[in-house]
């Protein structure tokens, strides 16, 4: 029997070729019910020379599918053309069909920004749902203002941006740094923080808005370990050991991609059974655990703003039909659900719009509302990003996680607020 790592990556290396091989398509299969009558005429709809022909619009892919950061990506790819696949099922947009081009951006942040300009440039692409890592979003952005593209980034970040060619369907600092150090202070009465990231713009800055609340907001608390590994990095030992002398009450974890594997294992192997000391993790979710493996991250805590396991009929839903197209082993995490938002309120903005032209869309974005989006009713702020929840999971060895807090409202985006910056 293959060991779990070989599995992962046969696992991985399967997702990777479906995902290579359905990016040109349509998903053929899920619009053979649909009739696309009855559509607006091309020149009404599309006055800027996007890809929109009489019967289909061209939108674009762009995610790490190998690299370090697949792991968390490959959910995301999966989403988007679920969603795509429900949209063009159910009549498409504006009685188009949604077609994609998917591009690679192979965990190189240049990379992202060379795909990008292709999709703009060359490809017209109506919009484009991708990005992970806020070093691939600083990349990509000055492509997306400069063409007046139109990105739908799923990740939860640090805040601190607003763009006009972007709208951010995951959390901004407030919504989920803020919120869970809140939750664990007072839940734990914690009063010492071990802040731990990988190396590259969102841990850093991330973790610098943390120490400020921690150390002027959390009365009587205090950081008594800050560090940073390289983008892949597997050797943990050392700051493990660290942790082990300074016995912080709790450890705050912003490690990405494939290094989440390694860290998580370590941990275990040096004896440090996460349900009796408190880790806090915005980086982990089911997709991650996939890799991890569930054994070693039970009962850490995760501060999100979905779960798989939330018990409503339009999750269940949205979940049967995840597992239907991609299979019944796979999983889907806080950004892989952010990521099918992405889709949907594209196109609830262009039908608000009745038009394509990306201005259009843009202005008409503010107020666009997904009433039965998976996570519950979500709703695009002026500043671009979402009123949504914050919760609280714990890890089970099942992958999964036990939804323990949820905020009783939704909480309004701020992605600059005061004494942060």
């Amino acid at each position: 029997m293959p060991d779990k790592k070989t599995h992962l990556l046969k696992l991985q290396a399967s997702r990777r070729q479906m995902l290579t091989g359905l990016s040109a398509l349509s998903l053929s299969p899920f619009l053979s019910r649909v009739a696309y009558a009855d559509a607006p005429s091309t020149a009404a709809v599309n006055t800027t020379g996007l890809a929109v022909t009489d019967d289909t619009v061209t939108v674009g892919i762009l995610h790490s599918i190998t690299g370090t950061m697949a792991l968390s990506e490959i959910g995301s790819v999966e989403a988007e053309k679920l969603a795509i696949a429900q949209i063009n099922e159910s009549g498409g947009v504006l009685g188009r069909k949604i077609k994609f081009i998917q591009e690679d951006g192979a965990s190189d942040w240049p990379t992202f920004a060379e795909k990008a300009r292709k999709l703009l440039e060359n490809d017209k692409c109506a919009s484009v749902f991708g990005c992970w890592t806020s070093a691939s979003r600083k990349a990509v952005l000055p492509v997306f203002e400069q063409y007046n593209g139109l990105l739908y980034y799923p990740t939860f970040y640090e805040g601190l941006e607003q763009s006009r060619n972007v709208i951010y369907t995951g959390q901004e600092a407030t919504q989920q740094i803020l919120a869970g150090l809140d939750w664990i202070s007072k839940e734990k009465n914690a009063k010492t923080y071990y802040l731990l990231g990988s190396d590259y713009i969102w841990p850093r800055t991330a973790n610098k808005i943390a120490r400020k609340h921690i150390e002027n907001h959390l009365k009587g608390s205090r950081v008594v370990g800050e560090e940073y590994f390289p983008l892949g990095d597997s050797q943990f030992n050392s700051v493990i050991n660290k942790i082990k002398l300074m016995k912080p009450d709790v450890i705050y974890a912003i490690i990405v991609g494939g290094s989440n594997v390694a860290f998580y294992k370590q941990l275990k192997a040096a004896g440090l059974d996460l349900s009796k000391h408190n880790l806090m993790t915005i980086s982990v979710t089911e997709d991650e655990i996939l890799g991890i493996g569930g054994e070693n991250i039970a009962g850490a805590y995760a501060c999100m703003k979905y779960f798989q396991s939330i018990d409503t009929p339009d999750n269940k839903k949205f979940v049967a039909d995840f597992k239907k197209m991609w299979g019944e082993k796979s999983v889907i995490g806080d950004v892989t659900q952010a990521a099918y938002l992405g889709p949907w309120l594209w196109k609830l903005a262009v039908e608000k719009a009745g038009t394509f032209d990306i201005s259009k869309v843009i202005d008409a974005s503010p107020g666009v509302e997904f009433k039965n989006a998976p996570e519950g009713y979500v709703r695009i702020h002026k500043n671009h990003h979402l009123w949504s929840k914050t919760l609280v999971g714990r890890a089970r060895t099942d992958g999964q996680f036990d939804v323990i807090y949820e905020t009783p409202e939704l909480m309004e985006p701020n992605p600059f607020p005061v004494g942060y910056q």
